[in-house]
């Protein structure tokens, strides 16, 4: 097999947040075929100290601090005409990479993880382009932009500006990856040339041998408490899971709490803000943070919820609390992608009152709480692997160009 150069926003090492485990499993199954050269970006110091993880798997490598601050990255933006989105991720020793790289070995393909990687694939390059959107990004903007202020009319522009370049995208690889068949059929209707995309769908996997309950150990401070406990799980400054733990501390926790006095929410995951910040400590509430391990918030957590209104592919927080075993209700937007049975694997929740009708339920008929627990993590052993998830990878990297075909 040929080389192929490997473009991600964020370095696929610690696989510690959703995008990051897609990348990494992308990039795991990459390696095995090919020797695949990455330019990525880190964040953190976690990030910047994985140079050495990647560097075993990569045959070369670029990974670039991105500091660039979000209101140089949206002057940028509005000079250059192009989304925030993309001026966030544009840097000088990337496109160098890039470059070198394909005049130094024989790229037989790019493969893009996330749309703000796209510019970096040169105009004159003829080889295979496999883009995974993994989302329509463009669509989440258009949800912020509906509510008012200054804020929400920059993320209309976003959403406007983000739908132009996931279509050039599109037409420009010959073949673009997204999460699951709701997102692909979004993406298409938003295209004004949607006969010029080839659209696939490879799903979200989970790794059932390192979320085993059998292998981890229970969470000494959520066992001393009378429970239940509801544990919800996330990156903490993202919008989507903001509003979810939002929504249960002011809206489901009172009621919950009516009934189940002891009840506890615990909000656990890196970079919580202020609004939820300020917050722990209050009755039934206990924002935790940055942990360094979640699996044992879920071993011993007696419901894990997932509320999210917004909700964009395959969520990886509800794949991982299932094969972890863990009874979960969530929302009609949080199961989207997963092809499980509301009653049989989890609990849909529509609203509200659906929510606590559901927590009251299993916290009240342990039979049913343990037989969710055990079907949730029968169904992802079965259905949800990686290895199953990106099995037609290969043959979509190796395919003819849509060009030749």
């Amino acid at each position: 097999m040929g080389d192929i150069l490997f473009l991600s926003h964020r370095i696929p090492f610690p696989p510690d947040r959703g995008d990051k485990i897609r990348s990494h499993h992308l990039l795991k199954h990459l390696v095995k075929e090919h020797r695949v050269h990455v330019g990525t970006f880190g964040e953190t110091a976690a990030d910047m100290m994985a140079e050495s993880e990647l560097a075993a798997v990569a045959a070369s490598h670029c990974l670039v601090k991105r500091y660039k601050p979000l209101p140089l990255a949206g002057l940028e933006a509005v000079l250059t005409g192009k989304p925030v989105s993309l001026t966030a991720f544009d840097h000088a020793r990337v496109h160098d990479f890039v470059l070198r790289t394909l005049r130094q070995h024989p790229i037989e393909a790019i493969v893009v993880f996330s749309g703000q990687m796209g510019q970096y694939i040169p105009d004159d390059y003829r080889g295979r382009v496999v883009i995974d959107l993994c989302d329509v990004d463009s669509a989440k903007f258009d949800t912020y932009g509906t509510k008012s202020g200054a804020r929400a009319m920059i993320d209309r522009r976003e959403g406007k500006m983000l739908a132009r370049e996931e279509e050039r995208l599109a037409h420009r690889a010959d073949t673009t990856i997204l999460i699951s068949d709701n997102e692909a059929a979004l993406l298409l209707s938003r295209m004004e040339r949607p006969e010029l995309a080839n659209v696939t769908v490879l799903g979200n996997g989970i790794d059932t041998v390192t979320f085993d309950p059998a292998k981890v150990e229970r969470h000494a401070d959520l066992d001393a408490r009378p429970g239940p406990n509801l544990v919800f799980t996330g990156q903490m400054d993202y919008p989507p899971n903001i509003d979810s733990a939002l929504r249960v501390m002011d809206t489901l926790m009172p009621r919950i709490r009516a009934e189940f006095p002891d009840a506890v929410f615990h909000c656990v995951g890196r970079a919580p803000v202020g609004a939820l910040t300020s917050r722990d400590g209050e009755l039934g509430i206990r924002v935790w943070g940055e942990v360094p391990d979640v699996k044992p918030f879920l071993q011993s957590a007696d419901i894990v919820i997932a509320p999210l209104i917004l909700a964009r592919g395959i969520q990886n927080k509800v794949l991982e609390a299932m094969a972890m075993a863990r009874p979960v209700v969530l929302s009609p937007e949080a199961a989207t992608g997963i092809d499980a049975v509301d009653g049989e694997h989890f609990i849909v929740a529509a609203d509200d009152e659906a929510f606590v009708q559901a927590v009251a339920r299993l916290e009240t008929d342990s039979a049913k709480a343990d037989a969710l627990a055990k079907a949730a993590r029968e169904f992802v052993i079965r259905e949800q692997g990686w290895d199953a998830m990106f099995a037609p990878l290969n043959d979509i990297v190796a395919g003819p160009m849509r060009s030749a075909a």
